[in-house]
C-alpha cells in the first residue's frame, strides 16, 4: 500500500513539473476582420454568434463565423468555455437544426492560417485560432464574462 502511495506521489509531481512549462493546450484567441469596430465580446454573445443566433454585427454587416475542425483541441476548449459543453453536444445541436431545416453550422477549416485568411478577407468574419497563430491582418477581440 505504501508503495502505491509513493508511486502516485511521483506521478503527481511528474505531471506538475511537466505541465508547468508546457504550452497551454487549446488556448485560443478570437479574431475579427480589422474593419470591424468590435473590441470585446461577452461569452454569451460569442455563443450566440457561433450558434448563428446573432446574424448581424451592430453596424448591420452579416456575421460570418468560421471554426476549426471538430477534432481540434482549440475547438474543444472554446466549446467548453463558451457553452459549458463538449464539442459532441454542440454537434448534436447542429444535427437537430439541420434535420429540422432550421439552420446549418458555421463552416470549418482544418488550420489556423485558413481561418485567419477567411476572417481577414470577409468583412463580417469572426473566428478563433490557437494562441500561437500568426494574426497578421486581423484584430483580436477581448472576451469578457
Amino acid at each position: 500500500m505504501r508503495r502505491i502511495g509513493i508511486v502516485l506521489l511521483f506521478v503527481v509531481l511528474g505531471v506538475a513539473t511537466t505541465s508547468s512549462g508546457a504550452e497551454d493546450v487549446g488556448a485560443y484567441k478570437v479574431i475579427v476582420n480589422p474593419a470591424n469596430p468590435t473590441t470585446q465580446l461577452s461569452r454569451l454573445k460569442l455563443g450566440e454568434i457561433f450558434l448563428r443566433k446573432a446574424p448581424r454585427w451592430a453596424d448591420g454587416i452579416p456575421i460570418s463565423p468560421m471554426e476549426p475542425s471538430g477534432k481540434s483541441p482549440v475547438r474543444a476548449r472554446f466549446t467548453q468555455e463558451t457553452y459549458g459543453k463538449p464539442v459532441i453536444a454542440i454537434s448534436a445541436y447542429w444535427q437537430q437544426m439541420i434535420f429540422s431545416g432550421k439552420g446549418v453550422p458555421p463552416p470549418e477549416r482544418s488550420n489556423d492560417a485558413d481561418i485567419v485568411a477567411f476572417v481577414r478577407e470577409t468583412s463580417g468574419g469572426i473566428g478563433y485560432v490557437g494562441s500561437g497563430a500568426d494574426l497578421s491582418g486581423v484584430k483580436v477581440v477581448a472576451i469578457v464574462d
